[in-house]
């Protein structure tokens, strides 16, 4: 029972930290009103970058990469290492699907990322690298966050042990899956650029 109830603390700390919409936050307190209403209507950083405030969509790809390392590290430290890919799981549910917002949150990909990082920093890096390299040569964000999801979910059975790499994979189908809109736009070419349109 103990550890039930352990498991559940930490997934609920961990969806906790993830459900805060850093993107709606930010940009409400710099008087902008609410992101969700602007371009895509997502709170990500992609889409505050919309604003044309390139360092509100910094200080919101550094808060949701942020939280899910924390998400990750603190359910580590407090109910050890054998919850840490539910947690993981949990900081990116809790992103997408924030209570507050009526479960219409971001796509994931920083806290992915971040939860990434907590769970191995060999994953992080490469998919680091996937989002890089992808986003540099298409000059388009989702082109990116596909890339590191599918390079994540190759390391991770490389260099993690099991049920972390499970878990990885699963972060990465799904938020993968988020971007349909993105993949059907792509296929049409009508996917925006970096910075522009939604």
């Amino acid at each position: 029972m103990d550890d039930i109830l352990s498991t559940g603390l930490a997934a609920l700390l961990a969806g906790l930290l993830g459900s805060i919409p850093f993107g709606l936050l930010l940009t409400r307190a710099a008087g902008l009103g609410d992101i969700r209403s602007i371009g895509s209507g997502n709170i990500g950083a992609t889409n505050v970058l919309r604003t044309g405030k390139k360092w509100l969509a910094a200080g919101t790809l550094l808060l949701d990469f942020g939280k899910g390392v924390l998400a990750v590290v603190l359910v580590t430290w407090l109910f050890g290492a054998a919850n840490a890919p539910m947690a993981a799981l949990a900081a990116v549910l809790g992103h997408c699907h924030p209570p507050w917002l009526g479960g219409k949150g971001g796509k994931g990909v920083a806290t992915a990322l971040g939860v990434f990082l907590g769970l191995g920093w060999g994953v992080f890096v490469a998919a680091a690298a996937g989002w890089i390299v992808g986003a540099a040569t298409s000059r388009i964000s989702s082109v990116g966050a596909l890339s590191a999801m599918v390079v994540a979910a190759i390391t991770a059975f490389l260099v993690l042990r099991f049920d972390a790499a499970v878990a990885i994979t699963i972060i990465a189908v799904y938020v993968v899956m988020r971007h349909e809109a993105n993949i059907q736009r792509l296929i049409t070419r009508t996917e925006p650029r970096i910075g522009q349109g939604k």
